[in-house]
């Protein structure tokens, strides 16, 4: 009783940006995970690391609904605050949970004017007009809110971490730490996404996973590795009856097209019973 008691004091929930300010006021050295919710083992893993390397750590809870080109989508993301309060609950040293309204963020109604350069609109800024935009945007209003140290995100979405990672690293004296791409078992990138999935629909896409991942072994030797993806994008969607946005060997360093296998990654989005799911490697 006095353990579990320990663990609901030692964890704040902060629901406006009122008691945001007054909270955080004292401290210098904040780790900050965004999320949209969905907590998984991928999140508590950027938590865990936070809490290593910083006095503080702070977790928000906000579905951002500008970072959605799809108004579908945004109504069927995971949200369920009651769940992922308990699983954050049960995490030592987590001290804050930022739980904003819509108001809070947007406060100030000043029109975003940022901007994707031309060359990053590949990838999901392909596919996902205003995405990135949103998620510039959104990430810049926590970051101004916040003030952390240092932020921390996976590297699924590497497209997303790269472009945050630029972005606020040249507008504040904030690090962004990319940490690695949490599996489970069957070697699926764990994802909020998920949950939307049966069981036995996430049995099909563990399958597909495995799939995918051969794919960095078949390329080490191969000239033209993305005449290769293009080819193997064909013979995927046929066999394996999904619909891929893209399957793409790009540069780590600024996403450019390579057909070169170090410095490189495979990107890969596809739709399977409706759901969106990403993944490099």
């Amino acid at each position: 009783m006095f353990y579990l008691l320990n663990i609901l004091i030692q964890m704040k929930i902060i629901l406006n940006n009122r008691d945001l300010s007054k909270t955080i006021r004292p401290f210098k050295d904040i780790g900050f995970v965004p999320t949209m919710g969905g907590i998984h083992k991928g999140h508590i893993s950027l938590i865990r690391r936070s809490i290593q390397t910083n006095k503080k750590t702070m977790v928000s809870i906000f579905i951002n609904p500008k970072q959605f080109n799809n108004i579908k989508d945004f109504n069927s993301y995971p949200a369920n605050i009651k769940k992922d309060l308990a699983v954050l609950k049960k995490i030592k040293k987590l001290d804050f949970v930022y739980i904003p309204k819509f108001m809070d963020i947007y406060e100030n109604k000043e029109k975003s004017e940022i901007k994707i350069e031309k060359k990053y609109k590949v990838l999901c800024a392909k596919y996902r007009k205003g995405h990135f935009e949103g998620v510039l945007d959104v990430m810049n209003r926590l970051t101004k809110l916040i003030k952390p140290k240092k932020i921390f995100m996976g590297k699924k979405d590497f497209q997303q971490l790269f472009l945050v990672k630029n972005f606020i690293e040249s507008r504040f004296n904030t690090k962004v730490i990319g940490c690695k791409t949490i599996r489970n078992r069957n070697k699926l990138a764990l994802s909020s996404r998920n949950f939307l999935l049966k069981q036995n629909e996430l049995n099909d896409v563990e399958k597909i996973s495995k799939n995918f991942l051969n794919l960095k072994n078949k390329i080490k030797y191969t000239k033209n590795i993305n005449q290769f993806l293009k080819k193997t994008k064909n013979d995927f969607e046929r066999f394996l009856s999904i619909k891929i946005e893209y399957l793409e060997n790009r540069n780590i360093d600024d996403l450019s097209m390579s057909n070169k296998y170090s410095g490189s990654k495979i990107f890969l989005a596809y739709n399977y019973k409706g759901v969106r799911l990403i993944d490099n490697f």
